[in-house]
């Protein structure tokens, strides 16, 4: 499927080819949007949680974000590198690392948070404000809701 060619007819209701399709575009789009900054779109989470929240350590950040402790070791670095955040032992626990936003962070956070949110509305224009309000609604559903273990088949 080219980017603006539809869907093959016998794919255009199957949710799992649409879904990875609006996620290919929305990587891209969102990649595009972030590139100026110096970020993509998992640094831009982490700097988010981060600022969400004053003391989190790499542990805690990575919980919340869903990712293992090497990812996270390896985004911190990375943003470390950029002068994004810095790690400080925990006063309560010398073994935990906090992690806070530099000013330069938090800046940074500012400035893409509005890129990401304009190129969301440009993504979603083809919606009316009503069904992007839903479809992210449903989205947050999807997300949220506990795994559904599968049903033993019936003889």
């Amino acid at each position: 499927m080219t980017r603006d060619a539809p869907p093959p007819e016998v794919l255009s209701s199957r949710l799992g080819y649409l879904l990875k399709h609006a996620y290919l575009r929305l990587g891209e789009e969102s990649a595009r949007a972030l590139a100026p900054h110096g970020i993509d779109g998992r640094e831009l989470a982490v700097l988010a949680v981060l600022d969400a929240d004053d003391e989190l350590s790499q542990l805690e950040a990575a919980g919340k974000l869903g990712v293992d402790r090497t990812t996270m070791v390896a985004l911190v670095d990375a943003l470390e590198g950029k002068e994004l955040v810095e790690r400080r032992r925990s006063p309560q626990d010398r073994r935990k690392n906090i992690v806070r936003l530099t000013p330069i962070g938090r800046e940074r956070l500012r400035d893409a948070e509005v890129a990401r949110q304009e190129m969301e509305r440009r993504f979603l224009a083809p919606l009316s404000d009503s069904d992007a309000t839903l479809l992210v609604r449903a989205l947050r559903s999807l997300v949220s809701a506990p795994t559904v273990p599968e049903s033993p088949e019936s003889p």
